[in-house]
Order: structure tokens, then C-alpha cells, then sequence
């Protein structure tokens, strides 16, 4: 007689199978966060890579480096890779993958197999990318705009186009995912007001990323149509406009930006409120303004178009909007202060990251109201204002967030425990590098500037010379997480499953979690923040 023996369970998500061919075909959401992550990262160094070239260039006023063309392809590339393969991404595609389902007590997303889809459009998309940078590159901007990208540039146009046409896919089935996920496996007594803020925030930007991204499919192929076919849809000669594109893009675009910055404000919104050990200051408050920031977002994307011939009266409108959407980005500013006030703070790496976050994106903020101001903009459009503005908010505030969300999270999702001493030095480096290269762009733009130049006025070159230095410092704070992140996953601490004493239902099974997340499904009982 011949027995069986049992096969005990694995006991984490990393334990379900080590080779390639099970991470390929998973349908974890957690390995499906790692694949993500792997891509995202290599795409983060990519992408900083042409951007040290830009500075370098930058720092004598004579393009001896580069020739103009080889500079524009350059910061095009910095630009693509950025915005679409990094940005956007970074947080809903890895710590938004891994811990939605954990946050309201579900087995797994609505749609497993549709998750692991989206990471190979991710992937096939930076295909195309990478395909276009080996065989010369594009070098429209990130922006591709008209007419230049459909009857001018001689550049590899059409694969870049096709690389974002197919990764904006990939945005649309996350964010269908999210919303189905939310609305149907919420553990029993998760309400909606007892969501935590960062669920709050996947909300929000899923629903913009399935009503934003089409929009943006559908101009990325007019462009493929111009160009192959020469359809008068932007070319004037045949009866079209270049500045519809500019509306289609930014129609699509500016809500993108908050794809890039809902997330982050709801990482640090969980980092704030374990760091300060308190309930998070007006939550509904909190709520509102998350929502009130994604639907106000589709109605500005006119403020990048103040110079571009549009209606005196439809710049008034714009403008103002663009200070209303103010309102709610000030509100979680103040309730993140609040919260912190009297709070028993410790200056954990995470929290580090988060004040970090909270005083790059008020600078940056406030910055954005300059341009929101019609006079102001016309005189401050296409300088370096507009340069160091844009990476206050999204360079500045989504990073500072995303690092700050891995090192809070990292011990649930590896196990083990970092390094506190370099990650604490290395989120106080990034944020003096990170002032040191962009602050000294705010004055380069305010005395004139012209942004995507090559070659420039020996008055600028000072300025210049300070902000590459300072992008070195950033380029060596941000390859210092890589180096004791890995050290830490063959050395570091066993993390228990709680380190941080926090209170979300993450935090209450193992690290890290095991295949299906629970034991149990998990009852909710009280809000999201039970501290004090």
C-alpha cells in the first residue's frame, strides 16, 4: 500500500513557485506588482540616463556635446520613457497591484488574468520604445506635437507613437480593474468611509484613467493617420488645425498629471498617519478633496494653451479653474500639517520621504499658480520656469512618494528590514539634490530662458552649472536605495508582520503574505486610522 505524501502550502506569495515560467504566467497581483516594479525601475534609470546627458550639455552654453538634433532626441527620450513608462505607472502598476486587494481584505483583484495582460502591454509597448531609441530615436518632445510630428520630423515618430498607443492600454485595463475590485470585494463592514485614503486615491485614478486614456489612444492614431495617409486632420494645408491636437493632448494629459500625483498624495497620506501615530486629520475632508482633484482635473487642460491662440475668454475660464483645483490640493496640504501637529513623530525613512513629498509639491504648487495667471503665463511659457515647475510636482512629489511607499511597504512585501541609517540618508540627499538641480531653473526661467535649447547665453551658465551638479547628487541618492534594498533581502532584519505598529489590514497578515492574502477574509469593525 502506497501512501501520499502531503505537500505542506507555501507559506508567502514568494514561496508559490522560483522559476521564470511561474512569475511569466502568475496571476498573483503581488508577483504581477514585482513584474511591474522590475520594468518600472529599469525604465527609471533609462530614462535618467538621457537626462544626464541633457545637463551635461548643459553645462557650458556652447552645444559641444551634442548637435541640436541628437540634443532634441535626447530630452525627447528622457521625456517618453518618464511620463509614460515611468510616472504613470510607478504607483497604481506596483504598490497600488500589491496592495489594493490587501487593504480591503481580497483574495486577489477582479480580474487576475486581465492584470497579468496589462504587464505584457506594458512590456510590449517599451518594446517599441526601446526599438525606436536603437534606431535613432524620435525627437518631437514628449508631446509630439503638430505639425511637427506629422509632416516635419524624419525621426522613428511611428514606433514611439505605437509604444504609448499600447501602454496607454495597459493604463485602461489597471484602472478597469481597480474599479471592479473596489466596488465588489471589499471585506465584509469596508464601507466607503472606511476606505484608508491610498484605496481612496486608486479610485480616483482609475476612473481617469479609463475616461482620460482613450482620449489620448485616439490622438496618438489621428497622428499615425496624418502621417501614413496624409488625412487633413491637424496638417492646415489640407484643411486641418494643429491646435486641435494641443486640445485632444492636453485634454488627456493634464488629467494624466494627476494620475502621476492622486497616488502619491494617498502613500503619503498612510505614511503621515502611522509616522505621526494619529487618525488622519478630516478624512471625509480627505475624500472629497481626492474626488474634487480628479473630476476638476478634466476641466483645465486649456491652461497649456494660453499662447497658442485660443479665446481671450476661454484663457479667463481656464485660469480660473486652475486656481479652484487649487482648493482641494491646499486642503490635504493643511490636513497633512494638522495631523503631524502634536503627533508622536518619529523620522523613520518613510516619513522622511513623506515631509519631503509634502514640501516639494507646496513649492511646486504654489509655482503653478504663477502660470495659471494669463500675464504671468505668456511671459513664462516655454522658459525654464515651466521645466522646474512640472518636475517640482512630478519628479519631486511622485518620487519622493513612490520611495517613501517602498521603504514603508518593503518590509511587507519581502520580509525583511533595510538599513535605516542609509535610507535615511539617502531621502535627506535626494531632497537637497533635488533642490539643487530644479530650484536654480525657477530663476533661469524667470530671466528668460527658453527651455529645450541646447545652446545658450553665457549670463545663464551659472545657474546651469548648479543644476547639473545638483543632478548628480540626485543620480547618487537615487542609486542608493537600489544598492541596500537588494543588501536587504539576503541581510536584512526578519520583519514581523506589523514593524511600523500601523493599523490597516495590510499590516495583519504575514510578511510576506501568503498566497491568498488571509487565512480568513478579515471583518472591518472601525475606520481605517484607529490610532488615538
Amino acid at each position: 500500500m502506497s501512501t501520499v505524501e502531503r505537500v505542506p502550502p507555501p507559506r508567502s506569495y514568494l514561496e508559490e513557485g522560483y522559476g521564470l515560467r511561474s512569475w511569466l504566467t502568475t496571476h498573483d497581483h503581488k508577483r504581477i506588482a514585482i513584474l511591474y516594479a522590475l520594468g518600472i525601475t529599469f525604465f527609471f534609470f533609462l530614462g535618467g540616463l538621457a537626462a544626464a546627458l541633457v545637463r551635461l550639455e548643459l553645462v557650458t552654453p556652447a552645444g559641444d556635446l551634442m548637435s541640436a538634433e541628437t540634443y532634441n532626441k535626447a530630452f525627447t527620450f528622457h521625456g517618453v520613457v518618464m511620463v509614460w513608462f515611468f510616472l504613470i505607472p510607478s504607483i497604481p502598476a506596483t504598490l497600488g497591484n500589491f496592495l489594493l486587494p490587501l487593504m480591503i481584505g481580497a483574495r486577489d483583484v477582479a480580474f487576475p488574468r486581465l492584470n497579468l495582460f496589462s504587464w505584457y502591454l506594458y512590456v510590449g509597448g517599451g518594446v517599441f520604445t526601446l526599438l525606436c531609441l536603437l534606431l535613432g530615436g524620435v525627437d518631437t518632445g514628449w508631446t509630439f506635437y503638430t505639425p511637427f510630428s506629422t509632416l516635419f520630423s524624419t525621426s522613428h515618430v511611428l514606433l514611439a507613437v505605437v509604444g504609448v498607443f499600447i501602454v496607454g492600454f495597459s493604463s485602461i485595463f489597471t484602472g478597469l480593474n481597480f474599479i471592479v475590485t473596489i466596488h465588489t470585494l471589499r471585506a465584509p463592514g469596508m464601507t466607503w468611509f472606511r476606505l484608508p485614503l491610498f484605496v481612496w486615491s486608486m479610485y480616483a485614478v482609475a476612473l481617469v484613467m479609463v475616461l482620460a486614456t482613450p482620449v489620448l489612444a485616439m490622438t496618438l492614431s489621428l497622428i499615425a493617420l496624418e502621417r501614413l495617409f496624409g488625412v487633413g486632420i491637424f496638417d492646415p494645408a489640407l484643411g486641418g488645425d494643429p491646435v486641435l491636437f494641443q486640445h485632444f493632448f492636453w485634454f488627456y494629459s493634464h488629467p494624466a498629471v494627476y494620475i502621476m500625483i492622486l497616488p502619491a498624495m494617498g502613500v503619503v497620506s498612510e505614511l503621515i498617519t502611522a509616522g505621526a501615530r494619529r487618525r488622519i486629520f478630516g478624512y471625509r475632508f480627505m475624500v472629497y478633496a481626492i474626488i474634487g482633484i480628479a473630476v476638476v482635473g478634466f476641466l483645465v487642460w486649456g491652461h497649456h494653451m494660453f499662447v497658442a491662440g485660443q479665446s481671450m475668454y476661454a484663457s479667463i475660464v481656464f485660469s480660473i479653474l486652475s486656481f479652484i483645483i487649487a482648493v482641494p490640493s491646499a486642503i490635504k496640504v493643511f490636513n497633512w500639517t494638522a495631523t503631524l501637529y502634536r503627533g508622536d513623530i518619529g523620522f523613520d525613512a518613510p516619513m522622511l520621504y513623506a515631509l519631503g513629498f509634502v514640501g516639494l509639491f507646496m513649492l511646486g504648487g504654489l509655482t503653478g499658480l504663477f502660470l495659471a495667471a494669463t500675464a504671468l503665463d505668456v511671459n513664462l511659457t516655454d522658459t525654464y520656469f515651466v521645466v522646474a515647475h512640472f518636475h517640482y510636482i512630478m519628479v519631486g512629489g511622485a518620487v519622493m512618494a513612490y520611495l517613501g511607499g517602498i521603504h514603508f511597504w518593503w518590509p511587507k512585501i519581502t520580509g525583511r528590514m533595510y538599513s535605516e541609517a542609509w535610507a535615511r540618508f539617502a531621502a535627506i540627499l535626494m531632497f537637497f539634490g533635488f533642490n539643487l538641480t530644479f530650484f536654480p531653473q525657477y530663476i533661469l526661467g524667470y530671466e528668460g530662458m527658453p527651455r529645450r535649447y541646447h545652446e545658450y547665453l553665457p549670463q545663464f551658465q551659472v545657474w546651469n552649472v548648479l543644476s547639473s551638479a545638483g543632478a548628480t547628487i540626485l543620480g547618487a541618492a537615487y542609486l542608493l536605495p537600489l544598492f541596500y534594498l537588494a543588501w536587504s533581502l539576503r541581510h536584512g532584519a526578519r520583519a514581523g508582520p506589523n514593524p511600523w505598529d500601523a493599523r490597516g489590514l495590510e499590516w495583519q497578515t504575514a510578511s510576506p503574505p501568503p498566497p491568498h492574502n488571509f487565512e480568513q477574509t478579515p471583518t472591518v469593525t472601525e475606520g481605517p486610522y484607529a490610532y488615538r
